[in-house]
């Protein structure tokens, strides 16, 4: 009989490991049906041993255009962020370090619109969209993704901003510290990881969003998440392309996420103590 103290250890390694199984088995099996053909794909059992073929890789690449989406893709994530930073930086910094008495409440507010679904949102949005001539165009997701982040960002970086102690800023106002200056030599190097955080975690957010790219745009400047829908059709769908085209979509954001997993891990849980 194991000693009393290995065993919840061990019983917690388990279930981490088999919430981490089940977490990445759909991500694996996606892996595996795009290296499939169609009649492998919808084989019933499934095929867990195949001869693996690049033709759905190449088949989506001539039909979609992958280089085209992705770098709309890029576009509107890295636009998102760099936009959205320049926005929530001064706006979690003024709350921060100039409260009001309705400075909590704004931020409540803030929050509070993350709970409406986006599709309450789409009408108007969209006839503003087609008001100012912006369907289908790279800067109107632009636009929309930073509004969308913009809450998640301010309280972010309104909760970094909170961690940093009030005597460093009160010796930099006395020795006359301008406001830039007391933001760009005091409380820049100290929130330097959280506004990194912010930007990647922003990043990740916009690089998965599906709802608006579907319903914003189309060929033109459409996303990944556009071609993926491609592959949904009235004749059925396509598993093996549709999986192919899923893969292409997600590896570099699972690459880019994998490499950056500490930065997102904190920036997720910052704010979660206050």
């Amino acid at each position: 009989m194991p000693p009393r103290n290995l065993l919840p250890v061990t019983l917690r390694t388990l279930v981490a490991w088999v919430v981490t199984l089940l977490l990445f088995f759909p991500l694996g099996w996606v892996f595996l049906t795009s290296f499939k053909t169609e009649l492998q794909a919808i084989h019933v059992p499934p095929l867990f041993v195949f001869h693996p073929t690049l033709e759905n890789f190449s088949l989506v690449q001539q039909r979609s255009d992958y280089l085209l989406f992705a770098r709309n893709s890029l576009y509107t994530s890295l636009g998102s962020t760099v936009l959205g930073l320049l926005i929530a930086v001064p706006a979690a910094y003024s709350m921060a370090f100039f409260k009001t008495r309705h400075t909590r409440d704004i931020l409540l507010w803030m929050l509070s619109t993350k709970m409406m679904p986006a599709v309450g949102a789409l009408i108007p949005v969209y006839v503003m969209c087609q008001t100012a001539g912006m369907l289908d165009s790279v800067p109107a997701l632009i636009i929309v993704y930073t509004l969308s982040n913009l809450p998640i960002m301010v309280w972010i970086l309104f909760t970094n901003y909170k961690e940093v102690p009030g005597e460093i800023l009160e010796a930099a106002r006395m020795d006359g510290a301008s406001l830039w200056k007391e933001f760009r030599h005091v409380v820049l190097p100290l929130t330097i990881g959280g506004l990194a955080s912010t930007g990647l975690l922003c990043l990740v957010l916009s690089w998965n969003e599906a709802f608006w790219a579907l319903n914003l745009t189309s060929a033109k400047a459409g996303t990944l998440a556009v071609m993926i829908a491609s592959y949904s059709s009235p004749e059925g769908l396509f598993w093996a392309k549709l999986s192919a085209a899923s893969t292409m979509a997600i590896a570099p954001i699972i690459v880019f996420g994998w490499l950056c997993q500490k930065q997102l891990v904190q920036g997720l849980t910052f704010g979660a103590v206050k």
